[in-house]
């Protein structure tokens, strides 16, 4: 396997793109150290097809975050061309990508979900406190917390310069958990506490402002509830390979905010994080997701 001529994608076209850059040069680094002879960066601009087409690659390694690369585009022009691909597929990622199409989804398979409503640019406040969300966007760009009718208006403008689909979802109050998936196995629960109360971009970009803590104080019940929650969530999606499930988690309900199918991969992100805790390096990490791309 690690003779196979592997391309990274990275940077491309989303308004994350910084993120993706990080993602997929550490990437590139951990395959390199892995034993991977032929890795081969590309910076996925509108030339990507005729990039693609003259490497050949036997694999790409997506490390894609946001529009284009995490929204099923990029993933369906890859197997149009016959490439495999890490992460999920189109559809599913289509599909989680999308938080209102994703609701609908969770709703079908009984995966408990945060009450919501799509918004129009006149809808008034639906129910307050609630979290403001673009729907096909990520990073928590253009997500905010509205606890007034001022705080809505004002957060509902700001998501729809994001995303012509918005909705309001009811606040949680909670613990904000992230746990990650592997090959069909569940990792370590990462309880994520931002020091802003609230986990937006300021918050997951800025060096010290939220602390990440595998000691979540719950019993072993709970974090079985809240893994096998996990594991409903992203299965019901159809996602396969890798992903993280950010859950609010009340003292009674795990309630499922979203699924990201490609989550930061720097070796300080969550993902690598959790797997290190049970002892696969970063290195082992990428290796294993090339693995599943080429089954």
């Amino acid at each position: 396997m690690k003779n196979k001529k592997v391309a990274v994608l990275y940077g491309g076209l989303s308004a994350e793109r910084e993120v993706s850059l990080r993602s997929g040069a550490a990437a590139a680094k951990a395959l390199q150290e892995a034993g991977f002879t032929d890795v081969t960066l590309i910076d996925a601009g509108h030339d990507l097809p005729a990039r693609l087409l003259e490497l050949k690659p036997d694999v790409c390694f997506n490390s894609l975050h946001g529009t284009f690369g995490e929204d099923g585009r990029i993933q369906g022009m890859l197997e149009l061309m016959g490439i495999p691909c890490t992460g999920s597929d189109s559809q599913s990622s289509t599909i989680a990508f999308d938080k209102l199409l994703s609701k609908v989804i969770f709703a079908l398979n009984n995966v408990p979900t945060p009450e919501y409503v799509q918004l129009t640019r006149e809808t008034g406040a639906p129910f307050l406190p609630c979290v403001i969300k673009p729907c096909r966007q990520g990073s928590t760009i253009g997500i905010t917390v509205a606890k007034t009718e001022e705080e809505f208006e004002k957060g509902k403008k700001e998501a729809f310069e994001y995303d012509e689909r918005v909705i309001a979802e009811r606040f949680i109050n909670g613990k904000e958990l992230t746990i990650g998936i592997l090959s069909s196995k569940v990792l370590p629960i990462i309880w994520i506490r931002p020091k802003s109360g609230f986990y937006d971009y300021q918050s997951k970009y800025t060096k010290g402002a939220t602390e990440y803590v595998f000691e979540t104080e719950m019993t072993e019940d709970e974090d079985r509830l809240i893994k096998s929650t996990a594991l409903q969530a992203f299965e019901s999606l159809g996602c396969a390979s890798y992903g993280r499930v950010d859950i609010m988690y009340d003292g009674k309900t795990p309630w499922v905010l979203e699924i990201n199918t490609l989550p930061g991969l720097t070796e300080t992100s969550l993902l690598p994080q959790a797997a290190a805790k049970t002892g696969i390096s970063f290195p082992e990490l990428v290796t294993a997701m090339i693995g599943d791309a080429l089954r």
